[in-house]
C-alpha cells in the first residue's frame, strides 16, 4: 500500500505518516522542508515542495507512482495560516494562502483521480477545519480556503463512491501543532487547554476512518457542536472572540505543514 502525504515535515502531517507507517504503507512524503521522520520496516521517499507551484503537482503524482506504484491514499494535509486584519493582508500573502490551502488539495485530488477510479479502490483524506462550520475573525482567505476545500471534498465523496473511491473529509479543531502558535500568536486571549487536541490522536482516528470508510471527522470532539449547531457555535465566535493584539502582519508561514 502507497500513501501520499503533504505538509509531512511536522505536526498533524508528521503523525499520520508514522500511524501509516504502522500499518505497512509506503510513504511519499511532501513539504516545503525536509521531512525528519525516520521509520523502520517501509519504504519512504521524501519530495521537497512547495505546493504553491502547483502547475508542477501532477507531475509529482507521476514520480510517486513510478517509485511506489499507485497512491492508494492521498492526504491532502499541508496548509499555512494566516491571520490579520482583512484590509491589511497583502494580495500575494492571500494568494499563496489560496494557492497551498485550496487549489493545491484539488489538483492532487484531481491527479490521483482517473488510476483510482480505474482500479475501483483509493481513498482521498482532505485536512479541512473547523473554520469550514464557524469561520473565525482575521482568517479571511484562510477561512474561505478551508470552506472550500470541505465543500469540494464532500460533494466528491457522493460523486465518486460509486466508482470504489473512498473520500474522507477531516475538520480539526485546535490542535497543538507549530502552525496553532503561529495561528494564534496575536490573540489577547490564550487558547484554553483543555480544548486542544494530540497530533498523534487525530492520526489514529484518520487511520481507522480510512479502514472504516468514514465520511468525516470532527476532533476534538467538543468542537461537534460546529457541526451539528453552526448558527449556535457562530453566535458564540462573534460574542466571545479575542481581539488581536499589535504586532506585525501574520504573513503565510513558509512551512506547509499544520
Amino acid at each position: 500500500m502507497h500513501a501520499l502525504i503533504t505538509g509531512a515535515s511536522s505536526g498533524i502531517g508528521s503523525a499520520i505518516a508514522q500511524a501509516l507507517a504502522e500499518e505497512g504503507y509506503d510513504l511519499s512524503l511532501v513539504a516545503r522542508r525536509r521531512a525528519p521522520l525516520e521509520v523502520t520496516n517501509v519504504r519512504v521517499q521524501k519530495y521537497q515542495q512547495d505546493l504553491h507551484d502547483i502547475d508542477v503537482l501532477p507531475a509529482l503524482v507521476n514520480t510517486a507512482t513510478r517509485e511506489f506504484g499507485p497512491v492508494d491514499v492521498l492526504v491532502n494535509n499541508a496548509g499555512l495560516t494566516l491571520v490579520e486584519h482583512t484590509d491589511l493582508v497583502r494580495v500575494e500573502d492571500a494568494e499563496r494562502m489560496m494557492r497551498v490551502n485550496l487549489l493545491a488539495p484539488l489538483t492532487l485530488a484531481r491527479a490521483v483521480l482517473p488510476e483510482m477510479k480505474a482500479r475501483g479502490t483509493g481513498t482521498i483524506v482532505d485536512i479541512a477545519s473547523v473554520n469550514a462550520f464557524t469561520p473565525t475573525p482575521y482568517s479571511f482567505y484562510y477561512n474561505a480556503a478551508k470552506a472550500g476545500l470541505a465543500a469540494a471534498s464532500e460533494s466528491l465523496r457522493a460523486e465518486v463512491r460509486s466508482d470504489g473511491v473512498h473520500v474522507m473529509t477531516v475538520y480539526p479543531g485546535p490542535i497543538a501543532t507549530p502552525l496553532l502558535v503561529q495561528a494564534t500568536a496575536r490573540f489577547e486571549m490564550p487558547m484554553p487547554g483543555f480544548a486542544l487536541g494530540k497530533p498523534e490522536i487525530l492520526a489514529r482516528l484518520i487511520v481507522r476512518g480510512i479502514a472504516q470508510k468514514r465520511a468525516r471527522i470532527v476532533y476534538p470532539s467538543v468542537f461537534a457542536i460546529t457541526q451539528f449547531m453552526p448558527n449556535l457555535s457562530r453566535w458564540a465566535t462573534e460574542k466571545m472572540f479575542p481581539p488581536l493584539s499589535a504586532g506585525a502582519l501574520q504573513a503565510p508561514s513558509g512551512s506547509s505543514s499544520r
